[in-house]
């Protein structure tokens, strides 16, 4: 009897290994435990403290200086209108015409914040209607235009090319369709000088 009651203890200790593989504890959770963090609005006392608010960019909740992106889409849109309908008219050896419209304005504009230093950029494309009267035979007639400029980007401006299609000119000699033509042309520096001004501005925001 002894003998089987050996045999009996380890196979109860066997048991016990094969069906209680792990175990778990089960944390009594106490009534004056302090409950969980609630998130809350940042207020303006929050975004003006801080020993580094004064030289961070960005969102106040991106205090590590991880990758931010701002759309800037709006304001460079109507901005760029604005400062190149301000060109106005200009006047030439036989003739003065003025940019009554920016008929196309399309593109992205944007600010990065990243490592805690700002960057900006855009590309657009514009296209503005000219209206002018030039000398043509003696005689003062109305011309209408579209400038076309193609895409172009942040510092690229050097490089900007203007296209002019001339509407209702299929009576003109080529030389006057020509000279009409590059008269418009010179729309572009004062553009670009507008376009100038409008990188600066975008360095600024």
């Amino acid at each position: 009897m002894e003998g089987g009651g050996v045999v009996s203890s380890e196979k109860q200790s066997a048991e016990s290994t094969t069906t209680s593989s792990y175990t778990y504890w089960v944390r009594e959770v106490k009534q004056d435990a302090a409950p969980p963090p609630v998130s809350r609005k940042l207020t303006a006392q929050d975004l003006s403290t801080g020993s580094d608010s004064s030289n961070h960019l960005g969102s106040a909740w991106n205090k590590a200086g991880t990758w931010e992106e701002k759309n800037l889409n709006k304001w460079a849109t109507e901005r760029i209108k604005e400062l190149v309908l301000s060109v106005g008219s200009l006047e030439f050896s036989s003739g003065k015409a003025e940019i009554a419209e920016v008929s196309r304005c399309t593109g992205d504009a944007f600010l990065v914040t990243v490592r805690n230093k700002k960057r900006v950029g855009y590309t657009y494309e514009i296209t503005l209607k000219v209206k002018g009267d030039w000398l043509v035979g003696g005689e003062k007639k109305t011309f209408n235009a579209n400038l076309d400029l193609e895409e172009f980007s942040f510092g690229e401006l050097d490089d900007l090319q203007v296209e002019v299609r001339l509407n209702e000119a299929k009576d003109l000699l080529v030389e006057d369709k020509q000279r009409i033509r590059q008269d418009m042309k010179m729309f572009l520096k004062p553009i670009c000088e507008k376009l100038h001004e409008f990188e600066a501005e975008l360095k600024e925001r």
